[in-house]
């Protein structure tokens, strides 16, 4: 019992708050650390965009032509599938066909889209406001 408190490391010879013992890392070793997980979640990213059959690129012949929410949950979709267009019930609990389009919806004309160049940005919007003086 003795020896084990001859071991023992008196208060007074402690290292004293805010600095590291001899083994830990500091904030180098914290930034290499972080960028090493950061690149590793970039390079998976990387990896899954290029295997087959991962769900990130669109498939091909499927397109989705409009959609509607009708709950909270709840979808209804056009999806056109080698130029037929399919009515789709999208829910929590799946997918059901709906109906099969004869003809194809009609594509909305350019013109009565806004044009999102003359709206203005988010930057724009803000250093507005910030100008403006209670």
């Amino acid at each position: 019992m003795i020896h084990l408190l001859a071991l023992a490391v008196p208060a007074s010879k402690a290292a004293p708050v805010g600095q590291h013992a001899a083994g830990a890392p500091g904030m180098f070793g914290a930034v290499l650390a972080l960028l090493a997980v950061l690149a590793l979640i970039v390079g998976l990213g990387w990896l899954l965009k290029r295997l087959p059959g991962t769900g990130f690129r669109p498939a091909e012949g499927l397109r989705v032509v409009a959609s509607l929410n009708v709950g909270a949950k709840e979808r209804v979709v056009v999806v056109e599938v080698n130029g037929e267009q399919l009515l789709l019930g999208v829910t929590a609990g799946g997918i059901s066909p709906l109906h099969r389009l004869p003809e194809p919806l009609p594509v909305i004309p350019a013109a009565t889209l806004p044009n999102l160049k003359q709206l203005p940005n988010f930057a724009q919007l803000l250093a507005q406001k910030l100008r403006k003086e209670p």
